[in-house]
């Protein structure tokens, strides 16, 4: 076992424990990748050598590395990369010491810590008495040879049973058959295993189930399977690659194999004449992958006992459709009729998801008087956690949770529970973004920005598209990378024109630009959108942020100043993230 930082790492037991002892949860493949680092601790690993080692024979992209590298760095509570630190141009090095050991009931006292050097560490048994390890392997290989015995018996009795059932795993475990390429040319072939590569790498994100590759051969066939799959699946999912002189369209269809009917149907239609071919199959596959994986999480939510019934479905739209007119009072009457459905219905999730949502909203923009925004934030997390205790695994409860941990600055939390999000669809982008606001908080830029460049190359769900533009191009301006950040606020704006802050932000990059008269009628616009406006109230909250971050938050003020916004004082309000 591996040793660092209070950590123990157990590769036969696939188990990290923390300092407190307690098991930590990583994705088979996060698993991997810390090994990899960990035996190889004090050497820089390239990128290329980690994806052949953890994904041989697949070709994917430096995106599943990155998800990798963050889903360990949030299980380590590695948040300023100490621990795991990227090397620019050569690869990731794990900088903590680490020392190697074997369980205690097996090695003397003397052998039990020893320093690794690299991949080559070993555990000197001559320290040990060799009286003691002949004990021990002989009782290892007759405890294994009784173990063989009962598997075959056992093995024998029920061969014919489903692998779920032998594994005694409630875990759904799905086929991902070739992708039909209805074409045929080489383009299409390229394209199709472009797209069979990003699918199963998103798939194999997902936690809660479990993928099993085809009997056929390949990740693109040109015909459709002849042979009979699903023998020992839950589901299998087909795909259908098809073009037309416009556009590419994919297609998948998710079949139960207990009763042969399709559960998920999803398709997506592209533009041919896209000239990047990667981010095309990382589209096409994401467009139907993001439906796939809110399905595949709706199965598993589908006996959950604290659904909405009837009534509170209704009472949801109904206060959805108040919401969305997007005034105080139309607030206040959302919030009574959420409030009147969850007395009668305390323990219903979706009322307490719908309600905590509408405390959100109402916090963000400022609806709620300073001395309600305490009591609507505690009610909202008080809502957040019940919810989370009845429907653990639900991605509209996860989602939430996410955005409005980070809406309220507690970042250590919101990171991880943005990442439980990203676990359950890979692919959101309304996650991604909320990971990236909390990145760009702790003063973390560089990351920030690759995680809405992200959200942008998987561009789901489409209705949330204009806030990874809006934040790559407020990373950008904190990189001083303003010709990128006009382009990406000018983007966000094309899709949602009335958002204040994208105004304020194409002003600053426009003046450190020298474009001082589109600057002062960006921010015009501003001001128009955002009557009021000064530097403290289109702020994010200070609280819990970096000192990196708030000194680039100072920068963008001063520029702001110049062009004429009012200066706000030092105590920061709760702006909305408009």
């Amino acid at each position: 076992m591996f040793c660092f930082a209070g950590f123990v790492l157990d590769p036969d037991r696939a188990e990290l424990h923390g300092p407190d002892g307690s098991a930590i949860r990583l994705r088979p493949k996060a698993f991997e990748l810390l090994s990899l680092l960990v035996t190889n601790n004090r050497r820089v690993v390239g990128k290329q050598e980690l994806m052949e080692a953890i994904w041989p024979g697949i070709h994917v992209g430096e995106d599943s590395l990155f998800q990798c590298i963050r889903e360990i760095r949030t299980a380590l509570g590695d948040t300023e990369r100490h621990m795991i630190k990227l090397v620019s141009g050569r690869g990731y090095l794990f900088t903590a010491d680490v020392t190697v050991r074997q369980e205690a009931s097996e090695l003397p006292h003397a052998a039990r810590d020893i320093p690794a050097s690299g991949a080559g560490a070993t555990v000197d048994e001559g320290r040990a008495p060799a009286r003691l390890f002949g004990s021990r392997k002989i009782l290892a290989f007759g405890t294994l040879a009784i173990l063989c015995v009962i598997a075959v018996i056992v093995g024998a009795s029920i061969f014919s049973a489903r692998v779920s059932n032998v594994l005694g795993s409630s875990q759904p475990i799905i086929e991902v058959l070739p992708i039909v390429d209805t074409v045929g040319d080489s383009e299409s072939a390229a394209l199709a295993q472009g797209i069979a590569a990003e699918m199963i790498g998103g798939l194999s994100k997902i936690g809660g189930i479990r993928l099993i590759a085809s009997k056929e051969q390949g990740l693109a066939a040109t015909a459709k399977p002849t042979a009979d799959p699903g023998g020992n699946a839950d589901f299998i999912l087909r795909g259908e690659l098809q073009r037309s002189p416009q556009s590419w369209t994919f297609q998948t269809r998710l079949i139960n194999m207990g009763n042969r009917e399709i559960e998920s149907v999803a398709e997506v239609t592209l533009d041919a004449n896209e000239p990047d071919r990667q981010r095309l199959a990382s589209r096409l596959a994401a467009g139907v992958g993001y439906e796939l994986a809110n399905r595949i999480n709706k199965i598993g939510e589908a006996n959950n006992p604290a659904s909405q019934d009837t009534a509170a479905s209704i009472a949801i739209q109904q206060a959805t459709a108040s919401i969305n007119q997007t005034t105080k009072e139309r607030f206040a009457t959302a919030r009574s009729i959420l409030e009147k459905y969850l007395s009668d219905q305390p323990n219903n999730a979706d009322l307490q998801i719908a309600l905590a949502t509408l405390h959100l909203r109402g916090i963000q923009l400022a609806w709620y008087d300073p001395a309600e925004i305490k009591a609507a934030e505690s009610e909202a997390r008080s809502q957040l956690e019940h919810a989370l205790r009845t429907r653990p695994n639900s991605l509209p409860v996860l989602g939430i949770y996410c955005r409005f941990l980070t809406a309220t600055n507690q970042f250590s939390e919101s990171l991880v529970a943005c990442a439980r999000a990203l676990s359950g669809n890979p692919w959101d982008g309304a996650a991604l973004f909320q990971l990236g606001l909390t990145q760009i908080q702790l003063g973390r830029f560089e990351d920030a920005l690759a995680t809405f460049e992200l959200a942008d190359r998987f561009d789901t769900p489409a209705v949330s598209r204009w806030t990874w533009l809006l934040g790559a191009g407020w990373a950008d301006i904190f990189l001083d990378h303003n010709e990128d950040a006009v382009e990406w606020l000018q983007r966000s704006i094309a899709i949602t024109p009335g958002t204040g802050r994208a105004y304020m932000l194409l002003a600053t990059a426009y003046q450190r630009l020298g474009r001082t008269e589109e600057a002062k009628q960006a921010l015009a616009k501003g001001l128009e959108l955002r009557p009021g406006s000064t530097t403290a109230n289109i702020s994010l909250p200070s609280r819990n942020a970096s000192p990196i971050y708030l000194e680039g938050r100072q920068a963008i003020s001063r520029t702001l100043i110049e062009l004429g916004l009012p200066a706000g004082g030092e105590a920061q309000k709760s702006g909305d993230q408009n």
